[in-house]
């Protein structure tokens, strides 16, 4: 028997923002960061938040959150004595606030809601189990997975995204991409999942281009928020892949944004997953699956293997289009520096929770196959 169940109440379109005075409560707490207090947009939500006797903001959140950040925000939410939790900000903030509650939950027995604002377009936190938090001691990002970290409620905002620079939107944006694709191809996906990522892609191959070209461009905008969130629905059920594995470990030794450790393997851990890499000698599901993606947004496929090649090489194309670094040289990681944690890096990427839904086997040799395509210094 299989189940799929959709949470978070998801407000979105003009406005979207009032939804913050449905929060009615005595304390409240602003999960944010240091930028978006700067740049007034925690003021503003918070002024949104009529209801509320008192709201306290917690700052301190920084990209890929540490355990000890983590100890740091659960003790501000219990000396706050909240009652609800709002997290403003992109994936590493509702990321945290979600590690946060969890914490807080199993400490006091207590649950706390949660409503995200994300105000980027890639991670699909607001609407996911998920969250990731970082040891920055061992080199290792953990991703949590459990229905209790989904939030209760999610605000898409086009206008808290129109400032994101371009090169963060590419990021962010293959990031939901990268969600739509490996959970179309998981081991399991469905019908209910196939018909989110499929909208996701639809959507991110048409406006991703153009939010990263005019980030003014509001249209643009909302539909790369929506097509975040759907990916995020879609890859809450499906899970991902060894895509995500591999992103997981560069970005836990090599400190790369999320979003872009995705894109810089994604076209080299879809070749490999469509059976198009030289360990393999034909076609696959996975192909099929690829080449109705590359018929769903327009390109070529005749046949399976076709298909496939036509998605990847477009997907290789938009990246190079939209700055996307292609090799650890261009992240400025030297060869010496690799070497010296390639092996953690392949072993985290194995073990690593999200790689076990992955439709192709995946063992060392395998991530050292796909890790050659980047490694140029």
């Amino acid at each position: 028997m299989n189940k799929f169940s959709i949470k978070p109440t998801v407000y979105f379109g003009k406005n979207s923002l009032e939804a913050l005075e449905k929060i009615d409560a005595e304390r409240a707490v602003l999960f944010t960061d240091a930028f978006m207090k700067k740049s007034g947009n925690a003021d503003k939500v918070s002024s949104l938040m009529k209801n509320c006797g008192k709201v306290s903001v917690y700052s301190d959140i920084v990209p890929d959150p540490p355990v000890e950040l983590i100890a740091s925000a659960l003790g501000f939410l219990l000396n706050e004595n909240a009652e609800v939790v709002v997290a403003l900000g992109g994936g590493s903030v509702i990321d945290a606030a979600k590690a946060t509650i969890l914490m807080y939950t199993q400490k006091t027995g207590k649950s706390l809601p949660l409503i995200a604002v994300p105000t980027t377009s890639g991670t699909g936190s607001e609407v996911t189990k998920f969250a990731v938090i970082t040891d920055k001691a061992a080199g290792v990002k953990y991703p949590l997975v459990t229905d209790s970290l989904l939030p209760d409620a999610a605000i898409l905002s086009d206008e808290l995204t129109a400032s994101v620079p371009a090169n963060i939107t590419a990021d962010t944006g293959f990031d939901v991409i990268t969600h739509a694709l490996e959970a179309y191809i998981s081991i399991n996906a469905n019908d209910f999942t196939d018909a989110f990522a499929e909208k996701a892609l639809e959507l991110a191959f048409e406006y991703l281009p153009r939010a990263c070209k005019n980030g003014s461009d509001l249209e643009a905008r909302e539909k790369m928020h929506t097509a975040s969130c759907l990916a995020g629905m879609a890859f809450n059920d499906a899970s991902l892949g060894v895509n995500h594995g591999i992103a997981h470990a560069l970005g836990a030794v090599f400190h790369i944004p999320h979003g872009r450790a995705n894109a810089m393997v994604l076209c080299h851990v879809m070749k490999y997953n469509a059976g198009l890499d030289a360990f393999s000698s034909g076609s696959s599901v996975t192909c099929e699956r690829l080449a109705k993606i590359a018929r769903f947004v327009g390109l070529p496929s005749f046949s399976a293997r076709q298909g496939a090649q036509n998605l990847i090489e477009t997907l290789r194309r938009m990246s190079r289009e939209l700055g996307i670094p292609q090799t650890l040289a261009d992240v400025h990681i030297s060869e010496k520096d690799y070497m010296a944690q390639k092996a953690h890096i392949v072993k985290s990427a194995v073990n690593d929770a999200c790689t076990g839904t992955n439709p192709r086997k995946i063992d060392e040799a395998a991530v050292e196959s796909i890790l050659k395509g980047i490694e140029k210094f």
